[in-house]
């Protein structure tokens, strides 16, 4: 529908912007479930085609101050360049497997829920020389809260960036107050490589302190994992073993199980998901689950 009057809807934006008329921001949210719930909250085209500007004209400002392990919603970055480094890094500190190694993984409860609206505003504030963009970030961020100033939309492209402006302050307080040299972050995972478990803890209790103090937020209380090397690192959905690396049970299992509603429910497009799934499984060991699966596949159809 509004492909239909595409100029003319352009034009409306474009006129809306520039006189900086206040606009009804609306969403349609639903439930998914891949694998937990979760509620996403989806904008008018005319907001999702603002927010790809937005994105467009913001992300290279803030992307080259972003610390180089910060690996979510960013070119060049994603999952599979976030476990590529894990294993590097694990290599490294473990001295080529000889050593051992120790890895501190972190969750932030209901990181979406939480974030605050007068903070995000004022971290966006501290590097963005423009009033008329700061007051439509000001819109876009205050037009959805999942109660009184605090929430952002899972769904809206702005969040993914938004998201990483404000863990900024704690990956800067980590590499630069901290000096912690092994740190990861994916959206509001984080991982804290090193040989000393025990300083790994340390550094935990400063990072939950800067979190709630400065970001009011705090770490999920039942997502705090310390684990060795050799028992398996588990980050961005794969799992990091010494000299070989494995996807993650629970999303294997989740695999077989979807595959398998699929060849039932609509079995002509079952082919399109099992490639899907060995696009997932080909940056690890798993040449045994592939080949399951496209029996899996071939059995069904035959």
């Amino acid at each position: 529908m509004f492909e239909l009057n595409l100029e003319d809807n352009i034009f409306k934006l474009h006129n809306e912007l520039k006189i900086g008329a206040q606009r009804e921001i609306a969403y349609l949210q639903f439930r998914i479930s891949d694998p937990k719930p979760r509620t996403i909250s989806k904008a008018s085209v005319a907001d999702r085609l603002l927010h790809h500007a937005i994105y467009r004209h913001l992300q290279p400002l803030f992307n080259k101050t972003f610390i180089f392990d910060g690996f979510s919603c960013r070119k060049t970055k994603g999952t599979h360049k976030a476990f590529v480094r894990t294993v590097q890094i694990a290599r490294k500190v473990s001295k080529n497997y000889t050593g051992s190694c120790w890895a501190l993984k972190c969750d932030v409860k209901k990181f979406f829920d939480n974030i605050d609206h007068r903070v995000l505003i004022e971290l966006l504030e501290r590097r963005i020389d423009d009033k008329p963009l700061v007051s439509l970030l000001g819109e876009i961020i205050g037009s959805f809260a999942v109660k009184p100033g605090k929430g952002m939309p899972l769904g809206n492209l702005t969040s993914q960036l938004f998201a990483n402006v404000y863990m900024d302050p704690l990956d800067k307080f980590v590499k630069h107050r901290l000096k912690v040299k092994y740190y990861l972050r994916y959206a509001d995972d984080f991982l804290l490589l090193g040989s000393n478990p025990n300083e790994l803890l340390g550094y935990f209790i400063e990072i939950n302190n800067f979190l709630k103090d400065k970001l009011k937020l705090s770490v999920h209380p039942d997502k705090i994992i310390l684990r060795k090397l050799n028992w398996g690192i588990d980050f961005v959905g794969y799992v990091a073993l010494p000299k070989y690396t494995l996807p993650r049970k629970s999303t294997v299992k989740r695999i077989f199980q979807c595959l398998a509603k699929k060849l039932e429910s609509e079995p002509e497009k079952a082919n399109e998901s099992l490639q899907s799934y060995l696009g997932y499984l080909k940056h690890v060991n798993a040449y045994k689950i592939s080949r399951k699966l496209k029996e899996q596949l071939s059995d069904n159809i035959q």
